[in-house]
């Protein structure tokens, strides 16, 4: 009797709007299509300069200046170097290391550890001469080793805090194992500089669109080679279809799309990695290896900023309870953390340099300090 009464309220509903059945498909409304298109720099930094210390030798380095105007920053709440310049008074400096965005060197395969700290420390003496200002420097992941690196080695005099963003020792090396695997598994080739985009964020490399326009155009370039030559896979372009377009109704416009892409895909310019990570398989150990330690060694204040708390290796779980560096779990973050949840770890980091009195906060920041 209950279940007959449940069925006549079910049967009493309004009928469905547009003719719908119950038993068809019905969308929640228009599909949204998302922007994959890639972004300049010059919409988050100030400049450019090409800093060269030798011949052939020739960094990029983007530049915000703190006399920049905070209405860029409106505008700009994904983007780490907007938001930390809002909130606290700095200068923010991101240096494309060798194999990076538009830098030129005569080896770019030569990414050993020391090479690539001696690479810092030469930048910031051909940015600022013998006068240098004080410097916090940060770095993530492999970018993060190379900090470590070029903080105990003393090649930034002018160092006043060093700041790691998710990279630990232990994690690393035991990565390292399957690590050939993982870029097997990446897609070798991109359709377009758009489509390298959207693979980011729909693999779950990058979990912020908005980062990924920005970052993922200085990690690929056009494919040197044409298309038939051995070397150069299918591109991933056709692969990707949009979430909206999965309906059954539409497959065969789909299949037809594909075809068309497959003949177009031979008209383009194809984007491949502007490094090949695997030949770079003989520096891997030295990046991490002992970084624990090195990073313990430094006598600089210092920031480990951490996707979860697992990651933490038994070195520095020792440290961190004696108090020899401050940490910070970003929870609910990806790997790439400060693009993922570039706030968080704007005002992490911000917290940092007020609190060992590197700067001043901007009025209407409010320093949370880490609980004791």
């Amino acid at each position: 009797m209950e279940k007959q009464l449940h069925l006549n309220l079910l049967s009493s509903r309004p009928p469905m709007p547009g003719g719908l059945q119950s038993g068809s498909k019905m969308r929640m409304g228009p599909g949204r299509k998302r922007d994959f298109s890639p972004v300049p720099w010059s919409q988050y930094f100030e400049k450019m300069e090409d800093i060269e210390y030798v011949s052939l030798v020739i960094f990029d380095c983007h530049i915000i200046t703190k006399e920049k105007d905070d209405s860029l920053h409106e505008e700009s709440k994904e983007i780490f170097s907007a938001v930390i310049c809002s909130r606290i008074n700095c200068r923010v400096v991101a240096l494309d290391l060798r194999g990076h965005g538009d830098t030129k060197v005569k080896n770019c395969e030569d990414l050993s550890a020391e090479t690539m700290a001696k690479d810092v420390g030469k930048v910031v003496e051909a940015l600022y001469g013998e006068n240098a200002p004080p410097i916090v420097m940060i770095g993530h992941s492999m970018g993060g080793a190379i900090a470590v690196h070029t903080a105990a080695a003393s090649h930034v005099p002018s160092l006043l805090g060093l700041g790691v963003i998710d990279v630990v020792e232990g994690t690393a090396m035991d990565a390292l194992n399957s690590m050939q695997n993982f870029l097997r598994s990446r897609p070798k080739t991109f359709k377009s500089v758009e489509n390298a985009i959207e693979w980011s964020v729909k693999s779950g490399q990058i979990r912020n669109i908005e980062s990924a326009r920005v970052s993922m155009v200085g990690q690929v370039k056009k494919c040197e080679e044409p298309l038939s030559s051995p070397g150069i896979s299918k591109c991933i372009g056709e692969g990707i279809i949009e979430e909206e377009e999965e309906e059954e109704e539409e497959g065969e416009s789909n299949n037809k799309r594909k075809k068309e892409d497959d003949i177009e895909v031979k008209k383009e310019s194809l984007f491949t990695w502007r490094i090949e990570l695997a030949k770079t398989e003989k520096y891997w150990d030295g990046w991490f290896r002992g970084l624990s330690s090195l990073f313990l060694s430094c006598s600089v204040p210092k920031l480990l900023l951490l996707a979860g708390v697992d990651r933490l290796d038994k070195e520095l779980t020792i440290g961190q309870m004696q108090g020899k560096f401050q940490m910070q779990v970003l929870p609910q973050c990806g790997h790439a953390v400060h693009e993922d949840a570039p706030e968080k770890v704007a005002e992490a980091i911000a917290t940092f340099m007020v609190r060992h009195k590197f700067t001043e906060a901007k009025e209407g920041f409010q320093c949370v300090f880490p609980a004791c």
